[in-house]
């Protein structure tokens, strides 16, 4: 064979590896876009029960609860526990798999495999479905905590540590406008490959909101009704106080900040939002 045709040849199987390459890639990327994130429904992937206030709200603004008239063997309010449980739909989602035929466990054994899925940390890659901690008797985790909520709540973590993570010096230091854009494109990335982002929500030194929700999609929005907002982006949010439905958030890219939604228990508009569970210094 000749210098020539060698060469000839060798181009043509380097061209052919390129070219399946390239396919190999996009198929990769194809997969990650249509990842975890792609597969979460809120009705089917979240929790019934609610993380309860520790203070009451009227129009947003907190105020001390009146004394509570609960009987004395009643169980304590679940309170403060919107990290937990936005960490928790993350690690379900990634980490367990649900069998409806299957007989239900018993309340020891479901607390073993509910601190099992909680040990895992929300950034790893989701585990092969044969290889996940199954909840046999319930369809999803909606149905299993709307039954069996009080052992998810005794074994998904304790709320104090959340107070102490090493991620929560930002809240203090991390106030400028440039690190709300870099926070705004980890949010678009996450969303585009398949990943879930938990927000740490926040207007300190004002003590408005101190609060972790899930974005989990963007928010389609019908541009004929005048509800879009101009070079903004739109998201769905899992928010733990509120589990009867997604809540909105949107970032207004030319005034670079985040904008929460209004309900009973913050007054709507302005929060910085910190990216948390997406490492570990995070």
């Amino acid at each position: 064979m000749g210098s020539r045709d060698f060469a000839r040849r060798a181009g043509a199987v380097l061209g052919l590896m390129t070219v399946w390459l390239a396919l190999s890639a996009g198929s990769a990327i194809a997969a990650a876009v249509t990842g975890t994130v792609a597969q979460f429904q809120f009705a089917r992937d979240t929790f019934a029960f609610t993380n309860e206030t520790v203070f009451e709200y009227r129009d947003g603004h907190a105020h001390l609860r009146q004394s509570s008239s609960h009987a004395a063997d009643q169980p304590k309010p679940y309170t403060r526990r919107c990290f937990v449980m936005s960490r928790a739909v993350v690690q379900f989602k990634k980490f367990a798999r649900f069998d409806p035929q299957a007989a239900p466990l018993d309340d020891a054994e479901l607390a073993r495999r509910v601190r099992r899925v909680a040990r895992q940390q929300p950034w790893k890659a989701p585990w092969p479905a044969n290889e996940r901690v199954v909840f046999p008797g319930y369809a999803d985790l909606r149905a299993l905590s709307r039954v069996r909520g009080r052992v998810l709540q005794e074994n998904l973590g304790l709320g104090w540590p959340t107070y102490v993570r090493l991620g929560n010096w930002r809240m203090f230091t991390q106030h400028s406008r440039k690190y709300q854009v870099s926070t705004h494109n980890e949010l678009e990335a996450a969303l585009a490959g398949g990943e879930f982002f938990v927000g740490y929500l926040s207007t300190f030194p004002s003590l408005m909101i101190n609060h972790a929700v899930l974005f989990y999609a963007h928010r389609p929005v019908d541009k004929a009704t005048g509800q879009a907002q101009p070079d903004a982006d739109h998201y769905w949010v899992y928010d733990p106080n509120h589990p009867e439905a997604p809540r909105r958030l949107d970032y207004l890219r030319d005034r670079q900040e985040f904008l929460f939604e209004k309900d009973w228990d913050f007054v709507g508009g302005f929060v910085r939002v910190y990216h948390v569970f997406g490492k570990a210094w995070q």
